[in-house]
This record gives structure tokens, C-alpha cells and sequence, in this order.
């Protein structure tokens, strides 16, 4: 028996109610309640969040879509026979179908689980009403803890002919491939869907605000990345922005680019420049939450809000963005309030990432750059390989791989 269940209150309906079915809400509210708590979840789309509908999943299963006439290529170095396949050659609309088959099962594997662990799942758009009640489809439900795991979209730019753009979440469910693309931004979003077209056969331009993509990484891999994006097709506009979209008649667009007195004609025009809150019009100014400019809701070390019963978790935090942060906040959370553990940080430090580009890219822990401002010139030892990968060498392919490898200099270590 938990001990939570001995001190549930009845003046409330739930022990905790968690807005948002994302990474971070479901596993909050799931080991919350296998703690004993009464849980409630309330959700305005599916569940699953972004990683699931329109983030991490399905880009994945974009980038093996897309890598697949490059593998039958690569087949006949192992001894394959050799299959020459054209572009045209992919039934876009089938992988799309089968997509969004992926996509609802998954939807309904989170649902069931949810249920099986007895969440009480609440379909609707919830916004606060005072410090421990939440409003659903009007109705009104009272909790000792609230958790706030919204979420983020992706922000669009205020430029005109902003209609005529689409932003990652579109991507995943167009009709059909572009023939040509434009893709605004330089993170990793944008990088990777960049590779995804550039391997479907689409042309892709990349148009840049910096100088380089992927600031955020260790400058070698900017570097190295770029190189191999070049290499297979993808062209550069560097610090620049499009100021205007226009539809033509046939369909396509022309867009105008800042201090540019060129134009570029594209099929697709598509802006990935970061994602933002989804923290408007549930209620936060109301009862007082504490939020910058931006909507980002501020936290303390284990995720309390200014109001004392109410917590976030996950991207509408502005911590680290990314799926299995958000899940060990939550986790650590449920926990903290339902399992009388120790409060716990998460150490944002050492977390690992990845970039779903071609070729990938995979890192942990500070960039070349951050141990110089950290530690100083002679504070750091750098060791550098540049390599082609086994798997490339029978079908001759020409990509290289680069390993990068920091540490303290011994000096440095206890």
C-alpha cells in the first residue's frame, strides 16, 4: 500500500493533475500513480507530445525513408545485384499511411497505459482557474498538485506572406514531395530535415541567420558537417533572412531574400527557427505563475513553480529541450511527491544528444569551446580522427567520419 494513499485529501477529486500528455506529463502522472496518488491528465491532441506526433518519431522514420536508395546502392558492394532505383520510384503517399499508422499506435499503447495504471485521461484544452483548481470543457476539477508539461510549437516568423510557409510539424504530413525546397534556420531541425529532403531527391537550400549551422556544437563538427551536406547537394545562403513569400500561379513561391536584390523560386518554403511555449491561454498570468517574455516558465532546481503546489516540467521550462529530460524531471517529481523521496536535480550537464543529419551526429558534455572558457587554453587536452567508416568502404562511398574525443589535462584531475 502506498503511503500517499493514507493522506489523500478529500476536498480535492485528484492528488495530482498533470496538463499535457508529452513525454514528461505522461511518466509523471503514470508513477505518480503507481505511488497511490488519484491522477488526472488532461490533453487537447494525442498523447505522446511532440516526440511522438511530430518530433523525434516520425523524423526518424523520415530519415530511414529517405536513406533507403542510398542502401540499395550500397548493397551491391556487399555482393547485392545492382538496383538502380529512380526517385520517382517511392510511393510518398504510402509512407505517409503507414506513417500515421505508427503514429496512432503508439497514441494508443501511451492511452492504455495510462489507463492500466489507472490515470484518468481528460481530452481537452485545460487552463487554471486558482491555485489547485483546472477548468476542462467547463468543468472544474480540484487537485493538491498541479504539473504543467505543455509543451512547445513551432514559432513562426512575422514577415509577409508568412501564410504561404509551413513549419517541421507540416512537414510530416504533406501530400507530396517539393521538387525544390527552402528551409530557413540553422539548428539542428532544420539541418535534419534538410538531409531527409536532400535524400528523397528534393533540392534544398538552406537559408542561414549566422554563419554556420548547429552554433550550439563543437566548431569542427559545424565544419565537417557542412562539408558533407555540400557534398551531397545541399546549397548555403549565409546570413541572411527571407523578408517576403509570394504564391505564384502556378503554385510555387517566389521569396525574397534580406538585403538581396535576388528572388528564389521554390515548390516549398519551410521555417525552422526554433520552437517556443505553449504556455498562452492557460491561465498563468491569472493566479500569478511567474514567466518570461517568451512564455518560458520559471522552475527551481526540482521543477516548483513560484506557487508552492504547482509544478513544469519539460520544453515549456526552457531547460533542455529533448524527450528524455523532460521523462527523468517528471519521474523524479512523481517521486519527490508521492514516494516521500530526497528532492533530486537532474544533472543537464552530461546529457547526451543527437542529430538526426547525414551523416549523424552524436555528442555528450562541453564543446571545444566551452572547456576553453571554463578551464583556460592549458586547462583541456582535444583528440581529433578523421576516418572512413567500415560499412563504406566495400561500396566505395565517400563520406568520412570525424571523432572528436575531450578531457581535463591531468593536471586538472583529483
Amino acid at each position: 500500500m502506498s503511503k500517499t494513499s493514507e493522506k489523500t485529501d478529500s476536498k480535492y477529486d485528484y492528488d495530482y493533475f498533470v496538463i499535457g500528455g508529452g513525454s514528461g506529463g505522461v511518466r509523471s502522472s503514470r508513477i505518480a500513480a503507481q505511488h497511490g496518488a488519484r491522477v488526472a491528465l488532461a490533453e487537447d491532441k494525442k498523447l505522446g507530445g511532440t516526440c511522438v506526433n511530430v518530433g523525434c518519431v516520425p523524423k526518424k522514420l523520415f530519415c530511414y525513408a529517405s536513406h533507403y536508395r542510398e542502401l540499395f546502392h550500397d548493397a551491391h558492394g556487399y555482393g547485392w545485384p545492382k538496383i538502380d532505383m529512380n526517385y520517382n520510384d517511392h510511393n510518398w503517399k504510402q509512407f505517409i499511411e503507414n506513417k500515421n499508422a505508427e503514429i496512432q499506435r503508439l497514441n494508443n499503447a501511451y492511452e492504455k497505459t495510462q489507463k492500466d495504471n489507472n490515470v484518468e485521461i481528460i481530452k481537452g484544452h485545460a487552463t487554471l482557474k486558482d491555485q489547485h483548481t483546472v477548468v476542462v470543457n467547463n468543468k472544474e476539477y480540484k487537485s493538491k498538485y498541479i504539473l504543467l508539461a505543455v509543451g512547445g510549437y513551432p514559432v513562426v516568423p512575422k514577415i509577409e506572406g508568412r501564410e504561404h510557409i509551413i513549419t517541421s510539424d507540416d512537414a510530416f504530413f504533406l501530400e507530396k514531395l517539393p521538387k525544390n525546397i527552402i528551409i530557413v534556420g540553422g539548428g539542428y531541425i532544420a539541418t535534419e530535415f534538410a538531409c531527409i529532403f536532400n535524400g528523397f531527391g528534393c533540392n534544398v537550400t538552406l537559408i542561414l541567420r549566422g554563419k554556420t549551422i548547429l552554433r550550439s556544437f563543437d566548431e569542427d563538427i559545424q565544419a565537417k558537417l557542412t562539408e558533407e551536406l555540400k557534398k551531397n547537394g545541399i546549397h548555403f545562403r549565409y546570413e541572411t533572412e527571407v523578408e517576403h513569400v509570394a504564391k505564384l500561379s502556378d503554385g510555387s513561391y517566389r521569396v525574397r531574400i534580406k538585403n538581396d536584390t535576388t528572388t528564389i523560386n521554390t515548390n516549398l518554403v519551410m521555417f525552422a527557427i526554433g520552437r517556443q511555449p505553449n504556455t498562452q491561454n492557460i491561465g498563468l498570468d491569472k493566479i500569478g505563475i511567474k514567466f518570461d517574455q517568451k512564455g518560458i516558465i520559471e522552475v527551481d532546481d526540482y521543477s516548483q513553480t513560484n506557487i508552492s503546489n504547482i509544478y513544469a516540467v519539460g520544453d515549456c521550462t526552457g531547460r533542455k529541450a529533448l524527450t528524455p529530460v523532460a521523462i527523468q524531471e517528471g519521474h523524479y517529481l512523481a517521486n519527490m511527491l508521492f514516494n516521500n523521496e530526497q528532492p533530486r536535480k537532474v544533472d543537464y550537464g552530461t546529457v547526451g544528444t543527437t542529430v538526426f543529419s547525414e551523416p549523424a551526429i552524436g555528442t555528450c558534455g562541453l564543446t571545444e569551446q566551452q572547456e576553453k572558457e571554463k578551464y583556460g587554453c592549458d586547462g583541456y587536452d582535444v583528440y581529433e580522427s578523421t576516418f572512413k567508416p567500415m560499412f563504406a568502404q566495400l561500396p566505395k562511398r565517400d563520406q568520412i567520419i570525424l571523432l572528436l574525443l575531450q578531457h581535463l589535462s591531468k593536471t586538472d584531475l583529483p
